[in-house]
């Protein structure tokens, strides 16, 4: 089954065809960076009309790369939600009205499915069961895999979700949009032992995070200490809270769930002192961690692709001629595959 999977929760226009013989034939994704960046963050309406923009051309663009006449597509899944209302619309008319187009079915696809389910397109797959943590911009989760659809939900942010966090603090400092991977890069420079933040929520038993105190923690150091080269190690101190603040919960997690096999998911796992730290937690324990490859753990439509691909090949069907958008989306509420 060829399966052709749109993404446009957020601020990243993504295509993919997945063939559920042969794997990923082609995927190509649209950053709208450069038009978010001025305004320092996100701005739904802007992301919704590049979306439109955006998304027919790209489609266009990924059959040829993959060869394949629009007609030879078996069925299209596209982003529900959760994420922007007017961005995920956009997703789900294109591809709605391409199924119903081609006769195909069509179905909309939970976004942190995708996320969790993306390491499984790799050489080396999980196998059922995980625990997976899926930290992003908007979510950071652990959750219990079960299969497809079988999710336990774990623990979960109870207010700024980690990426969230990074962005915001980033934001204090005057780094550039986005800010996550900007602060990441002055942290590489900073020294360990020069400041030390809180680890939330560790000291009490539970799998829930929260963040939001890290950033106001940030903001006082920052105002104590505002010379330009204090910076560097703020960046340090404040990304060593949040990653072993992650570690901490996981390891919890693994160790409530008697499970070894841990997947790390959604933008923030392409951070590379979480992968460090999660990687030698999987050692520790004697377990693995396992990961997308970089291209993937930010939004992308190969994800969402292979997850409905997952899901149709299974029997799930959706009618093609009716289409909504979820822009919340509790994780937990997914069902297993039904005909």
């Amino acid at each position: 089954m060829r399966v052709l999977g749109i993404e446009s929760s957020c601020d990243e226009t993504g295509v993919a065809l997945y063939d559920s013989e042969h794997g990923l034939l082609a995927h190509a994704l649209h950053s709208q960076v450069a038009i978010h960046a001025e305004y320092g963050g996100v701005v739904p309406e802007l992301a919704s009309r590049d979306h439109v923009r955006k998304l027919l051309p790209l489609i266009k663009a990924v059959l040829a790369q993959a060869g394949v006449a629009r007609d030879a597509i078996d069925a299209v899944a596209y982003t529900e939600g959760p994420g922007l209302v007017g961005a995920l619309l956009v997703g789900a008319a294109v591809g709605r009205s391409l199924a119903w187009t081609l006769g195909v079915p069509a179905l909309g696809v939970h976004h942190m499915e995708g996320h969790l389910l993306a390491p499984l397109l790799e050489a080396n797959p999980p196998a059922f069961p995980f625990v997976a943590l899926l930290v992003s911009g908007g979510h950071t989760q652990l959750v219990r895999v079960d299969g497809i659809g079988r999710y336990q939900l774990l623990g979960e942010s109870l207010d700024d979700a980690a990426g969230e966090a990074f962005d915001k603090t980033a934001k204090l400092m005057g780094l550039g949009y986005p800010g996550g991977p900007e602060l990441a890069a002055l942290a590489a420079q900073g020294s360990p032992g020069r400041y030390h933040f809180p680890r939330p929520m560790t000291d009490r038993p539970g799998l829930d995070f929260s963040f939001s105190g890290l950033k106001t923690f940030a903001l006082t150091t920052l105002q104590g200490h505002p010379q330009v080269e204090e910076q560097a190690h703020i960046a340090y101190a404040f990304q060593e809270a949040v990653v072993e603040t992650m570690a901490i919960k996981c390891r919890r997690a693994l160790e409530q769930t008697g499970l070894k096999r841990l997947v790390v998911a959604g933008g923030v796992s392409a951070n590379r002192a979480l992968r460090e730290r999660l990687d030698l937690l999987a050692v520790q324990r004697g377990g693995q961690v396992y990961y997308p490859r970089l291209e993937f753990c930010t939004d992308n439509g190969a994800m969402i692709a292979f997850a409905g691909a997952l899901r149709l090949v299974a029997g799930e069907q959706r009618e093609a001629h009716s289409f909504g958008a979820r822009p919340r989306w509790p994780i937990d509420q997914l069902a297993p595959p039904v005909a």
